[in-house]
C-alpha cells in the first residue's frame, strides 16, 4: 500500500476557518486585522502570489492593502512607504513581495519593516527570536510545514529529522522549529557528500532545494514522513516538487506520510501568513 497523503488543502481550509472566526471576534472589538502587501515590478509569478495573498485576506475578513509600483521605484521611496505603514495603526502586517528589482537591497527592505509587523518572519530580530526560542512571528513556509507534520499525529520528540536545504527562508528556520519540538535534527545541503546516509535513518525529511528528484525512493525508510517544499516543472511542464513522488510514495508504505505538489505545503504558506497577521493584531495594545 502506498503512503498516505498529507492534505495541505484540507488542513489549510480548517485553519482558515479558525482564523476567520478569531478575526471576526477581533473586528467586533474594534481591531480588524490588516495586511499590507507591496509589489515592485511586474514579475508574473510575484503578481500571482500577491493576488492569492490578498484574496485569502479578504476571505478571512482581514483588511488588506495592495500597493503596486513600477520596477523603477527608487529604494528610498520604498523605504519611506514602509515607514508610513509601520506607523499606520490599521496595518498589523507588512509584506514586500520578493524578489525586488536589482537596484533595491532586499536586506534593507526586510529590516525596514517593524518587528511587530514582520509577518514574513525574515528580519534579523525575528530570526534571532526563533534561534533563542523566544516568542515571535515565524517564517510562514516552515511554520506551515510544522502544522502539516502535526496533522499526521507523529510526535516529534526524540525523532530523527533531516532538512535538505539551508536557506534563510526555509531550511534554517525549519531546523530551528524542529529542534524546538525536541527532534534530533540534521541539515544537509549542496556540500553534504552523502545525503542518503542521513535520510535513510530519518523519521521526518523536509526537502527545500528547488531541484527535482533530490530525494528518491532508495533514500528513505518505510514509515517516514516526507514534506516536499519544492516547486518545479517536470518534462511535460506539470508542477512537481523536489522528490520523486510516485516512487517515494510506494517505498514509504502505508505507514508513511507524504505531501503532494501541488496541494501540500503551498496552501499552508499563505494560511500561516494569515495566522501571523492575526497574531500581530491580537498582541497590539
Amino acid at each position: 500500500m502506498p503512503a498516505q497523503l498529507i492534505d495541505g488543502v484540507a488542513l489549510s481550509k480548517s485553519l482558515r476557518a479558525e482564523i476567520g472566526a478569531r478575526a471576526a471576534a477581533l473586528a467586533g472589538a474594534g481591531r480588524r486585522p490588516g495586511l499590507a502587501v507591496i509589489l515592485v515590478g511586474d514579475d508574473p509569478a510575484s503578481a500571482v502570489y500577491v493576488r492569492n495573498k490578498v484574496k485569502a485576506c479578504e476571505e478571512c475578513g482581514f483588511h488588506s492593502v495592495l500597493e503596486k509600483y513600477e520596477a523603477t521605484l527608487p529604494e528610498a521611496d520604498l523605504l519611506a512607504r514602509i515607514a508610513a505603514l509601520n506607523a499606520d495603526p490599521a496595518i498589523h502586517g507588512i509584506l514586500v513581495q520578493m524578489p525586488v528589482p536589482r537596484h533595491i537591497d532586499p536586506h534593507k527592505v526586510i529590516e525596514a519593516i517593524a518587528t511587530a509587523k514582520d509577518v514574513d518572519g525574515f528580519s534579523v530580530h525575528s530570526a534571532g527570536s526563533l534561534m533563542s526560542g523566544l516568542p515571535g512571528l515565524r517564517p510562514a513556509t516552515p511554520y506551515g510545514c510544522m502544522k502539516l507534520i502535526e496533522s499526521t499525529g507523529v510526535a516529534l520528540k526524540g525523532k530523527r529529522a533531516v532538512v535538505i536545504g539551508r536557506s534563510n527562508t526555509v531550511g534554517k528556520p525549519m531546523a530551528m522549529l524542529l529542534l524546538q519540538a525536541n527532534a534530533t535534527v540534521t541539515v544537509c545541503h549542496s556540500a553534504t557528500p552523502d545525503i542518503a546516509a542521513h535520510t535513510r535513518h530519518a523519521d521526518v525529511v523536509v526537502v527545500a532545494v528547488g531541484r527535482r528528484n533530490t530525494l528518491t525512493a532508495d533514500m528513505v525508510k518505510p514509515g517516514a514522513v516526507i514534506i516536499d517544499v519544492g516547486m518545479n516543472r517536470d518534462d511535460e511542464g506539470k508542477l512537481c516538487g523536489d522528490v520523486d513522488f510516485p516512487a517515494l510514495r510506494e517505498a514509504l508504505g502505508d505507514s508513511g506520510r507524504i505531501t503532494p505538489v501541488p496541494g501540500g505545503v503551498g496552501p499552508m504558506t499563505i494560511t500561516m501568513l494569515l495566522a501571523n497577521t492575526l497574531q500581530a493584531a491580537e498582541v497590539v495594545r
